[in-house]
């Protein structure tokens, strides 16, 4: 990433391309000229689903694949074993359209040791080792308030109301869930809910430390415990996901609420919504959704810290120099020596360039806000 480095038609050549097998065919060709892909193109850089079923790459059984350039095929996919006849075969070339804007880690390490790591510059000596751990902190601390989320999932709600949180997740941007037209609406927290840990208990109330419920006396036999056991679900839980929300108890389509106009009073107004409701259980890692959400195709909006894998190690050319100013501030106030007003110099660089990368990543668009401001002198007749 950074400079565009390859030629127009290895650009935009990554499409995606699609088959039907035959029960022999085990050679598919993707392009014909050689300088669609670049040669460095092997098989992680394609996907092949078979029936909308991801294929594995390499291994001893199954349609796994090979992708690579040759005079008699050109780009192709070669299986190891020929697809079924009928099976629709779907070959997809990742070009990493958009790459342009963003610039890798690698790149602003590297940058920043040439522009700022030297005799007669702002740091005289700096390890690599030491800029690439403050390059990390930055990407983190950019990723967490500057950066724009581009990471989401997407499930069907199961009859058990919750959604395992992603693996790589910090905080959520939105939550909302999808209708028939693709329309997406969102999701409000339920604030006055949870599911806490419920504790076991006997009939008398007293805290149980017995599995099996066969007596009453701790470690009297081999299902007994000195620690508390602690039931799967709490009764809060149960208690919410059972409920009918109040979205569902009325149509509005009758007089039940209209004569009513101005008098219903104590309305909180973040429950005023019919779209569902949601809360996170960080101790299970899960999000609890409101019964109404069953079935329905949740979108999670979500935040990572931008350290996953190399891949995700990107930066905005917005933020490149906010970066550089985080790494440089982060050498300098670790160290001996350095006068306190060139710190506080690019600590406040810092702070200013983080501020206008949030500004450009932002993306407001004047004649967009103008087409809405359009809207204030739209009559709304009664």
């Amino acid at each position: 990433m950074g400079l565009f480095t390859g030629t127009q038609q290895q650009y935009y050549s990554g499409d995606r391309r699609s088959f039907t097998g035959d029960g022999t065919t085990v050679n598919f060709t993707v392009a014909n000229s050689q300088n669609a892909f670049p040669l460095t193109y092997d098989g992680t850089n394609v996907k092949v689903y078979l029936d909308d079923v991801l294929q594995i790459l390499v291994g001893s059984s199954g349609n796994n694949y090979t992708f690579s350039w040759s005079n008699a095929n050109g780009w192709n996919v070669f299986f190891a074993t020929a697809p079924a006849n009928g099976v629709a075969i779907v070959i997809d070339v990742d070009n990493n359209f958009g790459n342009y804007q963003f610039t890798s880690l690698d790149n602003i390490v590297n940058q920043f040791m040439i522009a700022y790591v030297g005799e007669d510059k702002v740091i005289s000596k700096a390890k690599r080792a030491d800029v690439a751990f403050y390059a990390q902190r930055a990407i983190q601390e950019l990723t967490f308030d500057t950066f724009k989320s581009c990471k989401a999932q997407e499930i069907t709600v199961p009859t058990s109301l919750t959604m395992i949180l992603p693996h790589d997740y910090v905080n959520y941007v939105k939550l909302t869930w999808s209708d028939a037209a693709g329309i997406e609406h969102v999701l409000y927290p339920a604030r006055k809910t949870s599911n806490p840990s419920a504790i076991k208990q006997d009939a008398d109330g007293h805290y149980s430390f017995d599995i099996d419920d066969n007596t009453i006396v701790p470690i009297s036999d081999r299902d007994d415990t000195t620690e508390l056991i602690h039931e799967s679900n709490s009764d809060t839980w149960n208690k919410y996901k059972g409920a009918t929300p109040s979205a569902n108890q009325d149509d509005y389509q009758d007089d039940t609420y209209w004569p009513a106009a101005g008098g219903r009073y104590g309305l909180d107004p973040q429950h005023a919504q019919t779209n569902g409701s949601f809360f996170i259980d960080c101790n299970t890692g899960k999000i609890h959704f409101s019964s109404n959400i069953s079935g329905k195709t949740v979108i999670l909006e979500y935040i990572s810290d931008g350290l996953g894998t190399d891949e995700e190690m990107v930066v905005h050319k917005f933020a490149e120099e906010a970066m550089y100013k985080w790494i440089a501030y982060g050498v300098l106030s670790t160290r001996m020596g350095i006068p306190e007003y060139i710190i506080n110099r690019y600590k406040k660089e810092k702070f200013a360039e983080t501020r206008k990368a949030k500004l450009r990543l932002s993306n407001i668009k004047l004649e967009e806000i103008t087409q809405v401001l359009r809207g204030k002198s739209k009559q709304i007749k009664h």
